[in-house]
């Protein structure tokens, strides 16, 4: 709202003093006459540059709207200026401007109702938000757009550039939630199940309505079940280090259908192991490890597909046994071996004397095998002594037999 400038009152001033000086005809303004004693209507001029428009009021009264030029008003009226870049306030009731139809074609009114907002566009960039009320814009001179906002759903339906997301104005209006490359997520409104969220980010509007997300991670995985202590059939006590791969099948099996489904996947883990356990002695256990390993597999699996999750594969890491069982097992196992290596001994001296039976038997038969034979006894005596003296009776076989005899 503005008031007559300096400039303008010292017009007004010198009007004043002209129109009462000279004739009316004379002073080249305009007159009004109402019949015997010459009633005078005293004008001033006011400008209206381009960009601004005036609202004319008359005794406080709204009377007209003066667009850009040169207009003549009464000295009784007021003139208020406003900038048409700028939004217009209303100086009087929006309702009794309005009723100039002049005026209601030169501005945008818009409502913004409770649990909306509009996003306020000029020359199609984001501007401002627009909280619950009335707001005017002078039209022509600034392009305006308007997107109206419903914040009692949560779906962002509007034409919103997702750039605007992160506006500090827009920000506190919108609910964000990301789901990695690997997982899946359910979607709960109002504790009521909605919908799968593949991978991606998402954006709500913000309301009384509560989101939740629960994110399950889709790769593989593997649970471990570590230092289980169990007895065997023939109560033996070991301890067990068991795992198992497996990867979630079914989100809304899992999330919404059981709660923590991998600690029920573990205890369905834990107690068919300690089962199977217990139907096998020690020794078949640590023989049958694989085997053990596959039969509980195969009766997890159907028990796993109700929580949403589909087992891929099991194995037994270590069997540990107590101190005092390590050692009886090293003594069995150290027994065990003796047993073996006196097998194995028995069987070479029986080898070896079975030999020499059959080289006796043929030195018997065959004069030269044993003449060579004498031979290699004689190399062997030889590599043994350092000196050997022979009689000279020719003889010589027969003393070196001699001499082996005597060292036999």
């Amino acid at each position: 709202m503005n008031s007559h400038s300096h400039e303008e009152n010292s017009i007004i001033n010198k009007l004043l003093i002209i129109l009462f000086t000279f004739p009316t005809e004379r002073s080249g303004l305009p007159k009004s006459y109402s019949g015997i004693g010459k009633k005078l209507e005293i004008m001033y001029r006011v400008r209206i540059h381009a960009g601004t428009v005036g609202l004319v009021f008359k005794n406080g009264n709204y009377a007209r709207v003066i667009t850009a030029g040169k207009h003549w008003i009464n000295f009784r009226e007021q003139v208020l200026k406003y900038d048409l870049s700028q939004a217009f306030s209303a100086p009087k009731a929006l309702e009794i401007l309005l009723k100039d139809e002049t005026l209601a074609n030169m501005l945008h009114v818009v409502e913004v109702n409770d649990n909306e907002i509009v996003l306020l566009y000029e020359n199609n960039n984001f501007k401002c938000v627009l909280k619950a009320g009335r707001y005017t814009f002078w039209k022509d001179l600034i392009d305006y757009k308007f997107v109206t906002v419903d914040l009692s759903k949560i779906e962002i339906t509007e034409n919103v550039s997702k750039a605007l997301f992160s506006n500090m104005q827009l920000r506190q209006y919108i609910r964000m939630f990301e789901v990695a490359a690997f997982e899946k997520a359910i979607m709960i409104v109002d504790d009521e199940f909605v919908k799968i969220l593949e991978h991606g980010t998402y954006h709500f509007w913000k309301n009384e309505q509560t989101i939740k997300i629960s994110k399950a991670d889709m790769r593989q995985l593997q649970l471990e079940i570590a230092g289980q202590e169990l007895l065997t059939k023939d109560k033996a006590t070991v301890r067990i280090n068991f795992y198992a791969q497996y990867k979630v099948t079914a989100i809304e099996t899992a999330l919404m259908h059981n709660k923590d489904y991998e600690k029920q996947l573990y205890i369905i883990l834990q107690l068919a192991l300690r089962a199977f356990v217990g139907g096998y002695t020690l020794d078949e256990l640590l023989e049958q490890k694989e085997t053990i390993a596959g039969a509980v597999l195969n009766d997890v699996k159907a028990q796993a597909s109700k929580l949403g999750v589909n087992v891929l594969h099991t194995g037994i890491r270590d069997v540990i046994l107590p101190g005092d069982m390590k050692d009886i097992m090293n003594q069995v196992l150290i027994a065990h071996k003796k047993a073996q290596a006196n097998v194995v001994t028995r069987r070479e001296e029986t080898a070896s004397t079975r030999s020499l039976l059959n080289t006796a038997k043929l030195m018997e038969d065959n004069s030269m095998l044993f003449k060579l034979k004498e031979m290699e006894y004689v190399e062997k005596i030889a590599d043994k002594i350092g000196e050997i003296t022979v009689a000279g009776n020719g003889n010589v076989i027969e003393q070196l037999k001699d001499i082996f005899s005597v060292n036999k």
